[in-house]
């Protein structure tokens, strides 16, 4: 029995990337065989500038990030290929057509892994931790569409590991070293407690695509739950006395720069929109009475009703061209966030707000002005939590926003009801 196959060395291609990465690139080995096909990653890299399609080998005298040379690497993927082929020659000999799974599983046993481990992204050498690093966070910002703070928290967490320990490695993260990694956070660092976990989550994340990959089989981390005190953030929202403060604020000639970034704020305030939504809002996604719009973040198709202070501001702009079409004259999220505060301080938005939070064990309150917390994303809760507080169905609200399950939702309606308390309690006053 002679079993026909194709076994071909070949740089790693990405379907949804816009461009191809052409530093660092995995190298494959493709099987083909009985029409089905099967991809191994051998653990090598090299550039694409270094590599010889046509020969399928490094080419001569060039040298990975890792300092692997040319020779090194074409003599384990020789030697991968002539594995492959001895899996097959069993086969013949045995006369089995087989399975890709049984193709894998004979293929490992040579490598001496664990048929546990193997998959269709084998690993046939081992690849340090902070280049899977970086694998995977060129991988998942693009399939994952993070947005630009979501990509940076998670260079902050290598940064964190890397003064952590900067020989740290898979096999080492045994229960101890997480101990080790979580003491340096709360201790080294002085973080709060939510901070803490954050961080923790994030490494999580990164650990179990390490283990899907092939890369780690160090699977302690599924196990590692520490506990620490936490409490829930505080709802920074704008009541609709407060609103109407910032609204009918007059903003001083020499402060006129602010109007634009009142104007956008109270869109938000009155539509229930991200940021980064009110950003990306081009006229053609205006209609009649409503806005279309598919959000950033979710990718949630949304119908928004405009309603007249909404209106007015859409109006204000009707006339005025912005780069790329937009509605708005929207900044970037942090110059904005400082705007807003210097323009909510001006507005005398300083209702003292107290928040709690936990470092260890120990609980500590400050007591902050609330024009100093607010960022563009009170625009989003201010809707929320006042069209609740109206009496608004949260299943409404929840279709204006693109929630999609209550729970999100709990924490408005709780602010919701404590407004209603309030209101009531005004009829003991008389």
């Amino acid at each position: 029995m002679n079993i026909k196959r194709n076994i071909i060395f070949a740089l790693e291609t990405r379907k949804k990337e816009e461009k191809p990465i052409i530093e660092n690139v995995p190298i494959r080995m493709r099987v083909i065989f009985a029409g089905k096909r099967i991809e191994f990653t051998t653990g090598y890299r090299i550039d694409a500038a270094k590599w010889d399609s046509e020969k399928q080998k490094v080419k001569n005298g060039c040298t990975n990030k890792l300092k692997q040379n040319a020779s090194e690497i074409n003599s384990n993927l020789l030697r991968y290929y002539t594995e492959i082929q001895d899996t097959f020659k069993e086969f013949e000999v045995k006369e089995i057509i087989p399975t890709p799974s049984q193709v894998k599983l004979a293929f490992n046993k040579k490598h001496k892994q664990s048929s546990s481990s193997a998959s269709c992204e084998d690993k046939l050498s081992s690849i340090p931790l902070f280049h899977a690093f970086d694998e995977f966070h060129t991988e998942c910002s693009i399939q994952n569409n993070w947005s630009v703070s979501t990509k940076r928290r998670f260079l902050s967490l290598k940064r964190l590991l890397k003064d952590f320990d900067e020989n740290v490695s898979f096999e080492s993260l045994d229960e101890d070293k997480l101990n080790e990694f979580f003491d340096y956070l709360q201790n080294v660092k002085d973080f709060r407690n939510a901070t803490i976990m954050k961080e923790i989550k994030q490494l999580k994340w990164f650990l179990r695509w390490s283990v899907k990959k092939g890369y780690n089989e160090n699977q302690t981390f599924t196990r590692y739950n520490p506990k620490l005190k936490n409490i829930q953030k505080k709802v920074i929202f704008l009541t609709w006395k407060e609103l109407n403060q910032l609204r009918e604020y007059k903003i001083p000639q020499a402060k006129s720069y602010l109007e634009r970034i009142r104007d956008v704020f109270l869109f938000c305030c009155f539509t229930g929109l991200r940021h980064s939504d009110a950003f990306n809002l081009k006229r053609s996604d205006i209609k009649n009475n409503h806005i279309e719009i598919t959000t950033l973040k979710t990718s949630d198709s949304l119908v928004i009703e405009l309603n007249n202070q909404s209106k007015a501001i859409l109006d204000k702009y009707k006339n005025v061209v912005f780069e790329g079409d937009r509605a708005l004259p929207v900044i970037s999220n942090q110059r904005m966030n400082d705007y807003l505060k210097e323009l909510a301080e001006l507005a005398e938005i300083n209702e003292p707000v107290r928040e709690t939070y936990y470092k260890g064990n120990q609980r500590i309150d400050e007591v902050t002005p609330k024009y100093a917390l607010l960022g563009t994303h009170a625009g989003r809760r201010t809707f929320i939590c006042n069209a609740l507080s109206l009496g608004i169905a949260p299943q409404v609200v929840m279709k204006w926003t693109g929630h999609s399950d209550y729970k999100a939702m709990k924490p408005y309606i709780d602010i919701a009801d404590e407004v209603k308390v309030n209101a009531m309690d005004k009829f003991n006053q008389l």
